[in-house]
């Protein structure tokens, strides 16, 4: 009778249907799947896009250079002019331009303001050197420069792009911190939410253990249930993260400041890895939770 109770209750209606369903319960664990997934979205946007920036600058900037040439006014001139002839023969140096005043207003605009007057100042003179991808010799273009031109200093932006790709691996790492938190924190909400649905059903959990079930049997149902909603939930949380990243507004339209923020290309399938996540962190929370309490419930 045991048996065929059991195989009646799995194999018709599932082990799921055996436990009563609770709406709090079920109502959290959605919530929560939701809200964590949404939050997943971001911080995998935010480590793409800090892994594409600490890309585009070690790029940018490892194949630029500039030599900034400050001498009196009566030698400006020559200077630049020995330094353009240096940079002729100079291996891996792709090519060279000596900046006008717009762009040197342009660069000091930031800091002074668009009304500087920078034909009343005694600006240096600063040349933009491309390098090649075999790079050039910084130091020994440094002594050439000493012998040619004295008021020349050569600067291949190494003290610059360090710290800033640095900085943007630390961000990545952060994002992926913030992932495993994320499903860290709801493994634990679920795990809360299991352990409220194994409490409030102590009484069908004591009565299908009268009629021979197992613990393994129990929790099963409990699992799945909790499985489902997780799944469900995490579903909804990603579609609504990707239609927020979808409409946060594009680079140029921000300023620059979001630093391109979001998907890209294939980029878009990554968000979808986060719900089968949520469902094994489900999953994994619930079973711990729930043959737990059925050791207590004894």
């Amino acid at each position: 009778m045991k048996l065929t109770l059991l195989t009646f209750a799995s194999e018709t209606t599932g082990p799921d249907r055996v436990v009563p369903p609770t709406g709090f319960t079920a109502r959290l664990t959605l919530f929560t799947a939701a809200a964590m997934a949404f939050l997943a979205v971001f911080a995998l946007a935010l480590s793409l896009a800090t892994g594409r920036l600490a890309d585009r600058w070690a790029d940018s900037l490892a194949r630029s250079a500039t030599i900034r040439i400050s001498a009196p006014p009566e030698q400006m001139d020559a200077q630049v002019a020995a330094v353009q002839e240096v940079l002729k023969t100079t291996p891996g140096v792709a090519s060279s331009r000596v900046m006008g005043d717009d762009e040197m207003k342009g660069l000091l605009k930031p800091w002074f303001g668009p009304d500087l007057p920078v034909d009343a100042l005694p600006l240096p003179k600063l040349i933009a050197v491309t390098e090649t991808g075999a790079g050039v010799d910084a130091e020994g273009l440094r002594l050439r420069l000493q012998a040619e031109a004295p008021g020349a200093i050569f600067d291949d932006h190494t003290r610059w792009r360090r710290p800033l790709v640095a900085a943007a691996e630390r961000i990545r790492t952060l994002g992926l911190l913030s992932l495993l938190l994320i499903f860290g924190a709801m493994a634990g909400m679920i795990t809360l939410a299991a352990q409220a649905a194994l409490a409030a059903n102590g009484q069908v959990i004591a009565t299908l253990r009268l009629v021979g079930a197992k613990d393994a049997f129990i929790a099963r149902a409990f699992v799945r249930r909790f499985t489902t909603r997780g799944l469900i939930g995490a579903v909804a949380g990603t579609v609504l993260g990707m239609l927020a990243v979808a409409l946060l507004p594009s680079t140029e339209a921000a300023g620059g400041f979001l630093t391109g923020l979001g998907f890209s290309g294939a980029a878009w399938l990554w968000p979808l890895i986060i719900p089968p996540i949520a469902a094994i962190v489900a999953f994994a929370a619930t079973r711990f939770a729930a043959l737990r309490m059925l050791r207590r419930l004894r």
